[in-house]
């Protein structure tokens, strides 16, 4: 059994603070493909769950999905399968910045283009509407950004943290994150954040930051077959 909403944070999401973002058929749960890009699977997932997918995601569609590495059925291809990371607050200090912007969905447009040149992760159009999202301007422009994403109950993911590399050195992630951090314990609720496993520099300092290690995980992604 699941005893953490955080074994399962996109299935913890849906059913819970984002429910009403949430997409069903039979026991498989997702965002709408414009908000992220994530498949919420239940921890007891056999045969009959991977056919939920399919008639959900449609023939030949990519789904994207975290937690232990999960096997489909034959014929599905694995597109991609990558070590990942959960690190959770484990002292994080929270601070406001008097420099940080709210961003909107008017924001929208420069935050993709801020994702296209520093490839932080999935983000999608409508993923402002999950949470807040914080950024800082120079000379009128976005140069650097991040936010909120999945919200299993107590907790908030922190997502879409990226520089522009002209701007990189100045602590604008750190203070982002710490801004971030802020509204997420005016809540009464904890940060959390994941990554890829490779992504060393990152880690070191989140950890510098007060977030500890507290589970691998894959980010796997599939193909429903065509027919």
């Amino acid at each position: 059994m699941t005893t953490s909403p955080l074994d399962n944070p996109a299935w913890a999401s849906l059913t819970g603070p984002h429910a009403g973002f949430a997409e069903k058929h039979g026991q498989v749960l997702r965002y709408p493909v414009d908000v992220a890009p994530f498949l919420a699977i239940p921890d007891e997932f056999g045969e009959d769950g991977w056919r939920d997918v399919a008639a959900l995601a449609g023939p030949g569609a990519v789904v994207a999905f975290s937690g232990p590495p999960r096997t489909p059925p034959p014929g599905w291809e694995v597109v991609e399968r990558l070590p990942g990371v959960q690190l959770v607050d484990d002292g994080v200090v929270g601070a406001e910045d008097d420099e940080v912007v709210r961003l909107t969905a008017a924001d929208v447009p420069e935050m993709l283009d801020l994702v296209k040149r520093t490839q932080p992760g999935p983000f999608l159009p409508r993923v402002v509407e999950l949470g807040t999202y914080l950024g800082v301007r120079r000379g009128g422009e976005l140069i650097a950004m991040a936010g909120e994403r999945l919200h299993p109950p107590g907790w908030t993911e922190i997502s879409a943290v990226c520089t522009d590399p002209a701007f990189r050195g100045q602590g604008l992630a750190t203070r982002l994150m710490r801004a971030v951090v802020a509204g997420i314990r005016a809540r009464g609720e904890k940060p959390l954040l994941h990554t890829v496993a490779s992504n060393t520099g990152a880690i070191r300092l989140y950890e510098s930051m007060g977030f500890r290690l507290r589970y691998r995980l894959y980010f796997s992604a599939v193909r429903v077959p065509d027919a």
